[in-house]
């Protein structure tokens, strides 16, 4: 139960003055549905309207705040000119102009005679001060009432500014009294106000540097959050412990050949993460285990070796995938390695029904089939197996924690071993998977060899075009990567339909075309034929970023290849480069560039390790955006910035560490603050975890 101390801050935002339903859908969009999320919405600037010279002194371009009397009116003749309006102070003369306006309205507002205040940016025209719509003009007594130093917040359209910034100053006034979760000698040694005086100077800031994501009152707030991350990870990962595990050890004879069988001797990280994953699956605790490896770098070999130990100790192994076809990818390429080892290896997706399907699960119910692949198809409540001790999972990052636990659920005290081809930075990797030990792979097999890539201006299209023909002659197969799958009104970028209709006046029908927007069987019939050679250009969307093993492709085109994040770009390269041949990749860009842009591009160029590849897309974009978290199911924070705040996230792990050991069941007085925190910041299942501590 969440302690009635927070109530007032999860309320809905509609209850703020000002947020009705329509508006109050708006402020959902933009910040989140409850009165806290508005809280944790920072102003990205000011507004200072405290210089305040004479007109004479006004710099063009500044904003300022001048005392001025109003001398005299002039409407405009024609509607489509200006109505101004003549001030002056000792100094000089001001206009104020106004387009668009009708009736009196104005004359009455800022009547001839009277002394006002105007708030405005000043410009200068022929040896004129004009302040053109002025943000406001109030009589000199009513001067006060206005934010000299106004917030700027990030908005969506229909949402009126003034409207947010009131809705914000209530929010601020339910913000209750808590007590202090931070050791007190860390807040003085660093110089942090409380947490409500953070909160309270993040929406009321005095100068630029309060904004800054290194000011003290931003570093305070992100490392509250930072902590209650770090500590949820921390409890959940202490109640897996606390679950009673089982001792899996082999006698390695399956393993062994198996691995007779490989046409290469696994590399050094390959054999250091078996030892890990043979040690913890030897452990009387439960293994959650982290497997990251670049693409290309043998995590499958790896996780079959553990899924052979579960074997030869007598029980049952799961691979689960998260596509169809990459659960057939992973049964096809690891059954040989199986035949030689002597053991069955199985196949279960949703498009298994009727006879076949059942002869499947009866034989993994009886246990006659060891191993398992399989996609969501493995979740359903008719799978059972007779003795599952591990599960891995590829791909974590598209499937939920809840899943997870899902199949490691059908069996008992099972290993949980997780793989992911994304390169995570070492930051994202303390956040996401906190509660897990990592193993990576850093060397990639022997045979693989380095894609060239290039960066080609768009405007250069019909020279790639003839390149890729030339190409194709030679019995090469290329894919076409597009960000859309239709035109749209609102973007430039190349849709993936209107590149498919392009391409086909020159590859004719051997141009095939894949989108997420197509039926599953549509879309893995497109791509068997490209597997199969029955296509040569294969125009597709991201779908194919994970899942596709085609050793004849030897190039990959990705269009508007600045629109792309630097991770996605890496996976989308490591498509090509499977086979003997030498292969390329070509990103297309915009002439255009940003700065940002231009660095992601020269990375690519310049490395293929992954690992380097990912720690840079974190520092250019933000952990927002890298691997596309928000979809992901890794944690998208509002306070921190892994990249600015990193130094941070280290300490509220040893904090959180240190906690944990101490204060299992957070019973302590700062305990119980703690206990507060994780429910401030959502993290509702950790706490929850305490209740039977």
């Amino acid at each position: 139960m969440r302690p009635a101390i927070l109530f007032p801050l999860f309320k809905p935002v509609t209850a703020l003055p000002g947020l009705g339903p329509r508006l109050g859908k708006l402020v959902e969009k933009l910040a989140g549905a409850h009165v806290v999320d508005l809280l944790w919405h920072l102003p990205c600037g000011i507004v200072d309207r405290r210089f305040s010279p004479k007109i004479a002194q006004a710099p063009h371009g500044r904003i300022a705040t001048l005392t001025v009397r109003i001398d005299s009116h002039a409407p405009p003749v024609n509607p489509r000119h200006p109505y101004k309006i003549r001030c002056t102070d000792e100094t000089g003369v001001l206009e104020l102009v106004y387009f668009h306006i009708r009736g009196d309205w104005l004359s009455k507002q800022i009547p001839a005679g009277t002394t006002m205040v105007v708030f405005g940016k000043v410009e200068w025209f022929n040896d004129t001060a004009q302040i053109t719509h002025p943000d406001a003009v109030v009589p000199v007594d009513s001067k006060d009432d206005l934010e000299l130093v106004e917030p700027v917040y990030p908005m969506t359209a229909g949402l009126p500014a003034k409207t947010l910034r009131k809705a914000v100053r209530a929010a601020l006034g339910d913000v209750p009294k808590l007590d202090e979760w931070q050791d007190p000698a860390w807040l003085a040694r660093r110089q942090w106000p409380t947490w409500a005086e953070a909160l309270t100077r993040a929406h009321t800031p005095e100068d630029e540097g309060d904004l800054a994501a290194t000011s003290p009152i931003r570093c305070r707030l992100a490392y509250d959050e930072l902590l209650a991350n770090q500590l949820a990870l921390m409890l959940v990962r202490a109640s897996q412990r606390r679950l009673a595990g089982r001792v899996t050890q082999g006698n390695g004879s399956l393993r062994r050949a198996a691995l007779a069988a490989l046409p290469f001797s696994l590399t050094g990280s390959q054999a250091a993460s078996l030892e890990d994953i043979y040690a913890d699956m030897a452990a009387e605790r439960r293994m959650l285990r982290l497997l990251q490896g670049d693409v290309g770098s043998g995590k499958t070999v790896v996780a079959l070796m553990a899924m052979l130990n579960a074997v030869e100790a007598g029980a049952q192994a799961a691979l689960m995938a998260p596509t169809e076809i990459l659960a057939r990818q992973h049964a096809e390429s690891l059954a040989p390695l199986c035949k030689a080892a002597g053991v069955e290896i199985g196949l279960l997706t949703g498009r298994d029904k009727g006879k076949a399907r059942q002869a499947v699960l009866d034989r993994l119910a009886s246990g006659e089939l060891p191993l398992l692949v399989g996609t969501h198809a493995l979740f359903q409540e008719d799978v059972a197996f007779k003795d599952l001790a591990l599960a891995v999972i590829d791909e974590q990052h598209r499937f939920g924690v809840h899943q997870r636990l899902q199949l490691s659920a059908k069996g008992r005290a099972v290993d949980v071993l997780v793989m992911t081809a994304t390169p995570i930075p070492r930051t994202l990797t303390l956040t996401a998977y906190g509660d897990m030990d990592v193993s990576r792979l850093t060397e990639k097999p022997a045979g693989r060899k380095p894609v060239q890539t290039v960066t080609i201006a768009l405007d250069r299209l019909e020279e790639v075009v003839n390149g890729i023909q030339r190409k194709v002659a030679e019995g090469a197969r290329v894919y076409w990567v597009c960000p859309l799958v239709d035109e749209s009104e609102q973007s430039d970028l190349a849709a993936a339909t209107e590149r498919h209709a392009f391409l086909r006046a020159t590859f004719g029908d051997r141009v095939g075309l894949v989108h997420g927007k197509m039926r599953g069987p549509d879309k893995d019939a497109v791509m068997a034929a490209f597997a199969a050679g029955s296509l040569d250009v294969l125009v597709a969307t991201t779908v194919i970023e994970v899942g596709v093993n085609v050793p004849e492709a030897t190039v990959m085109v990705i269009e508007h290849a600045e629109r792309f994040g630097l991770a996605q770009l890496h996976q989308l390269r490591g498509r090509v480069g499977r086979g003997e041949k030498p292969s390329s990749c070509l990103l297309l860009f915009e002439s255009n560039l940003t700065e940002t842009a231009r660095a992601r591009l020269k990375t690519l160029r310049d490395t293929e390790d992954g690992f380097i590849i990912a720690e840079e897309d974190l520092r250019l974009r933000g952990a927002g955006e890298v691997l596309g978290t928000r979809q992901s199911g890794l944690p998208g924070f509002r306070m921190a910035d892994l990249a600015v705040h990193g130094d941070l996230l280290a300490v509220a792990r040893d904090d959180a560490r240190l906690v944990v050991e101490r204060d299992p069941n957070l019973a302590s007085q700062r305990g119980q603050a703690l206990r507060t925190l994780l429910y401030l910041f959502e993290r509702d299942a950790a706490a929850k975890t305490l209740r039977s501590g």
